[in-house]
């Protein structure tokens, strides 16, 4: 009986360490990399998706957060922060003061989290400055300075389009950032005719990497920011399988880079946040309804907006983007 017994306890323990060790495997610690994140900062899709994603992520219970740039912004402004790193760091040979702040009455079911360089990163517009490639090179820099100092590192970084491109090589080849070499890398590509294309000059603010390397970094004589991405993230993804496919025939001079990791790709169509856009809730429309009453609710907004751009509510309208 004695010996059932222990046999029996070592068989729970057994199965109880199987499935502590199943579950860390299955929960994963994310971070994604983005330039914009909606509410923060929007200008087109890449916004809604990085807003979206984590908190599906969190409710699946993976522990999913965002660091993007300190934009200019009424979200900016209109919410508390608190302020949980500041570091230096040299970029070239200019010694760069970076924050990090965090959102703390931010309800999107995420932690979000800001990265604040004066002069550099606080601006009111997201993109469209001259010095773009140096303002998301330093961003890149400071992310995985700030990284680099946490005492559970993330298991996975994900990051979208070229403004946090260089991530995945840093991580691989920056001797700096050795103790983040392991970390699995997601791209997300939302927009590829934007590439993040440098100078090479542009290698003296780069911290010390394996010159063996340098490779990786360059196509068609320039930095490509998203050609590295490609070649350095662990896996690939587009925003709708279509998309993934038309990138192998039509991907502003990546085709054949496409073709040859295409092992490594796979297209995931975007979903939307279905928390915000609900047409039973939704504070955007006019009429609100349901799947089961569709009809006088599409019809209230019909007649809206058929005031406010004077057509006739009699005849079909057809909207399209």
């Amino acid at each position: 009986m004695l010996d059932f017994f222990l046999k029996q306890l070592f068989l729970l323990h057994f199965l109880s360490f199987f499935v502590f060790i199943f579950n860390e495997i299955l929960i994963m610690n994310i971070l994604h990399v983005s330039a914009e994140c909606f509410p923060m900062a929007k200008v087109g899709g890449l916004a809604d998706v990085v807003g979206a994603l984590p908190k599906y992520q969190n409710a699946l219970g993976h522990d999913a957060k965002v660091i993007m740039p300190m934009h200019k912004t009424t979200f900016l402004l209109n919410h508390d922060w608190e302020v949980i790193h500041e570091s230096n760091m040299y970029v070239g040979i200019n010694e760069i003061h970076f924050t990090i702040i965090r959102a703390c009455d931010f309800d999107g079911n995420f932690e979000l989290y800001c990265l604040d360089i004066q002069g550099i990163l606080d601006r009111d517009r997201v993109y469209g400055y001259d010095d773009d490639s140096y303002r998301y090179l330093v961003f890149q820099l400071a992310v995985l300075h700030w990284v680099n100092s946490w005492g559970v590192l993330p298991d996975v970084v994900h990051v979208h389009d070229h403004h946090a491109g260089l991530i995945p090589f840093m991580m691989r080849h920056v001797y700096v950032f050795s103790l983040l070499k392991n970390i699995k890398c997601v791209l997300t590509i939302h927009n590829a005719q934007y590439q993040g294309w440098m100078n090479a000059e542009m290698l003296m603010f780069f911290p010390h990497w394996d010159n063996w390397k340098t490779g990786l970094l360059m196509w068609n004589g320039q930095i490509n920011s998203l050609a590295c991405a490609v070649k350095c993230s662990d896996k690939i993804t587009t925003v709708s399988p279509s998309y993934m496919q038309q990138l192998s025939y039509e991907s502003n001079g990546l085709e054949s880079l496409f073709q040859q990791e295409g092992n490594k790709c796979k297209g995931i169509i975007n979903g939307i946040d279905a928390d915000v856009w609900n047409p039973q809730t939704d504070k955007h429309l006019f009429g609100h309804y349901s799947k089961d009453k569709i009809k006088p609710g599409k019809q209230k907004n019909k007649v809206q907006l058929c005031k406010q751009f004077d057509l006739d509510e009699k005849l079909p309208l057809f909207i399209f983007i």
